[in-house]
């Protein structure tokens, strides 16, 4: 019994997942409640050219049920979804009237597989 082998390296690598995300197929015209609308920002476009889209998602969305929205709405498959809770902020009001707030909202960022992509039109 070595004390300073390699084999934990090995059997980590091997077991590795490559596949897709696993994707819930949702309720007939529930998909368009989950996600919501597509992200545009200036970090969100630059993204998008290496596979990566963001979406204004719903807050009680899982990773599988936006998997699964995307398939039905885009027709890809996605790689991995990263889900972000944005909280709500304090913001003041030009007109004099004190503070407002802006709203909290959920993103999610969708990674393709090489060759695939979307268009929005």
């Amino acid at each position: 019994m070595a004390l300073f082998g390699d084999t934990k390296k090995k059997e980590a690598s091997a077991k590795r997942h490559t596949g897709r995300a696993r994707a819930a197929k949702p309720a007939h015209g529930t998909a368009h409640d989950v996600i919501r609308a597509p992200w545009f920002s200036e970090k969100a476009l630059l993204a998008t050219e290496r596979g990566v889209y963001a979406f204004v998602v719903s807050a009680r969305a899982t990773k599988a049920d936006i998997a699964g929205a995307v398939k039905e709405i885009y027709g890809v498959a996605p790689r991995k979804i990263r889900i972000v809770n944005l909280p709500g902020k304090a913001k003041a009001l030009r007109s004099g009237r004190g503070a407002g707030r802006r709203s909290a909202r959920c993103k999610a960022y969708v990674y393709l597989a090489a060759g695939d992509s979307i268009q929005f039109v």
